[in-house]
């Protein structure tokens, strides 16, 4: 009778820690939903691009947000380090608030600010909240991979106090006030981190009071063993060895090489960037922190895609990259554009997966996002001063993708941002920020990668000036040169391409004028297709086919598949075109 009481109070125990495990991560989650709900700029409030999550009074990660994006959030779970390396916990006081831009010790470029903000319980410190959100202005050059330093590329804030027992630190707000181009959108920004941080100590009060705790080191263990447990699990199952990978990148004015070495042993999964390229003389390169985030986060979609994320679970994933390498880039290194090559480290983490599960692995996609952005009236537009002058000043990021690779089992998903998650801006907002109009936005036609599983699909995007002024473009695109790559006898992914609407080439990366009275165009890339394309079924060609997505051409060239112009199936012309095919 003992041991049967013992049993089911051991079982009410861990059925308590799991409910209070989920109540931490609907926290986060509230958190998050907060800072996208008082969000000032279209990259918070309208794509999402933020991370937030829970940690304790050690600065391990607890709990993250579902929603986010994983550069931030994996990069953000070192960051609170920093922090606390600053200022010890001993030294903080309720109504204190930490903030700082710093690339290396947050989240990889200026743009995005990252808070940290200790939570309260009884007069003891409970734990800690940090969140994260790109902002649309921090001065210096702008959103782009031209700059040749990180002085050149914005105002840079250290870790430091935002508040210091509540009170806002006035001074500092008037200077980043004084040194961007759009100060409502940014401080407002910087309030709401500040606000959804608050949200969730708030939150966690409550909890902690409804389940009647005085720490969390007893929830904190439960969560990080489970975690550290169930990850390395998922690791032995697949053979230990060690897999290659390299991927070729547009760069900014050559080509970049992506080199890894991923290792799975007993004890995890070990990566190693020897042999990728040196560090680039613009904007491209990647802090570590933003390199370790996205390859984490490439190997957990594959490996333990269900194991919540935090430190029990990132703690089996090891990775190292050499000192100046681009995947490892040192102050003052430009970086304000790390995502372009960073977004694409879950593509080289698949190919390396892709030796050791067969038929488990997706297709490369486009991986960067291909974002709007936009300036005008501003004196780094190629134009004369008084035509400038006249033109509205403006500055506005819409985002936008292209499509992911194909899945197992599974086409890919059409202009879908993966790996970062964000979602695409409507065309509404955009338009209604600034003079811009998006005269076109459609699914391009053949992009996806054919396939057994057809690639997703890129996007065609067109935009105008309103007032037929020349504006800016500050492009940061990849895949323009090099497809995303086809897998298992899938082909390739559509390249890229950046034009005007006279079909004049424009480059895939840096700032550029669009002239008076022209359109600028984007065709995002397609993802890469899974399989033998003969291998597809002729009914989901021709679905395809009468959806747009694939034309009659594509069709019987790369399918062997006949349909009528009304997107029929014509199964005996097909039946006979396989054969010719062999």
């Amino acid at each position: 009778m003992n041991a049967f009481t013992d049993q089911t109070d051991a079982s009410l125990a861990q059925i308590r820690m799991q409910v209070m495990w989920d109540r931490l991560i609907a926290v986060a989650e509230e958190q998050a939903l907060t800072l996208i709900r008082t969000g000032f700029s279209t990259s918070t409030r309208e794509a999402g691009d933020v991370s937030a999550g829970a940690f304790d009074a050690k600065g391990r990660m607890l709990a993250q947000a579902i929603t986010g994006t994983p550069g931030h959030v994996n990069a953000m779970a070192r960051a609170v380090r920093h922090f606390l390396d600053k200022f010890p916990t001993e030294t903080m006081r309720d109504g204190d608030v930490f903030f700082t831009n710093d690339p290396w010790k947050g989240t990889g470029h200026l743009h995005d600010f990252t808070f940290v903000t200790p939570t309260y319980h009884n007069g003891k410190l409970a734990g800690l909240f940090a969140s994260t959100c790109h902002v649309v202005d921090v001065g210096g050059r702008g959103m782009g991979p031209d700059s040749r330093q990180v002085y050149e590329e914005g105002i840079y804030i250290p870790l430091m106090r935002f508040a210091k027992a509540g009170v806002v630190d006035a001074s500092i707000m008037e200077i980043i006030r004084e040194n961007v181009r759009e100060p409502t959108q940014v401080i407002g920004d910087l309030f709401s981190l500040a606000a959804c941080n608050k949200v969730g100590g708030r939150r966690l009060i409550a909890m902690m009071d409804e389940f009647k705790l005085d720490s969390l080191d007893e929830l904190a263990r439960h969560i990080l063993q489970r975690s550290y447990e169930a990850s390395l699990a998922a690791i032995r199952k697949i053979p230990f060895g060690t897999y290659h990978n390299e991927l070729m990148a547009d760069g900014y004015d050559k080509p970049i090489k992506l080199v890894a070495a991923l290792t799975v042993g007993p004890t995890g999964i070990d990566v190693d960037f020897t042999g990728t390229s040196g560090i680039s003389a613009f904007g491209i390169n990647v802090p570590f922190c933003y390199t370790e985030a996205y390859s984490s986060f490439g190997i957990k979609c594959i490996v333990a895609p269900k194991i919540p994320n935090n430190e029990g679970s990132l703690s089996v994933i090891r990775v190292t990259a050499p000192d100046h390498c681009i995947l490892n880039a040192k102050h003052p290194a430009p970086v304000a554009t790390r995502h372009i090559t960073g977004q694409l480290l879950p593509d080289l983490m698949f190919g390396c997966l892709a030796e050791a599960l067969k038929d488990a692995v997706p297709a490369e996609g486009t991986s960067c996002l291909w974002n709007l952005f936009a300036m005008g009236g501003d004196s780094r537009i190629e134009a004369d001063i008084d035509v400038i002058a006249k033109s509205k000043p403006f500055n506005v990021m819409s985002f936008h993708s292209g499509g992911t690779g194909a899945r197992p089992g599974k086409d890919g998903l059409s202009a879908t941002a993966f790996p970062s998650g964000v979602k695409n801006c409507p065309v509404e907002i955009t338009e209604a920020l600034s003079p811009i109009l998006v005269t076109r936005k459609e699914y391009r036609v053949d992009s996806g990668g054919p396939g057994q599983f057809r690639g997703g699909l890129g996007q065609v995007m067109e935009a105008i000036h309103l007032d037929d002024d020349p504006f800016m473009i500050s492009a940061n695109y990849d895949r323009v040169d090099f497809a995303p790559r086809g897998r298992d006898g899938g082909r390739d992914g559509a390249k890229g391409i950046v034009r005007l609407g006279t079909g004049t080439l424009l480059r895939g990366k840096g700032q550029q004028t669009i002239p008076a009275h022209q359109s600028f165009v984007i065709e995002a890339p397609g993802g890469g297709g899974l399989g033998d394309p003969m291998a597809r079924d002729p009914a989901l060609v021709a679905d395809d086919v009468r959806a747009g997505l694939v034309s009659l051409q594509s069709a019987a060239r790369d399918y062997g598949v006949i349909c009528t112009t009304d997107g029929d199936l014509d199964r005996v012309a097909t039946t006979q075109l396989r054969k010719r095919a062999g």
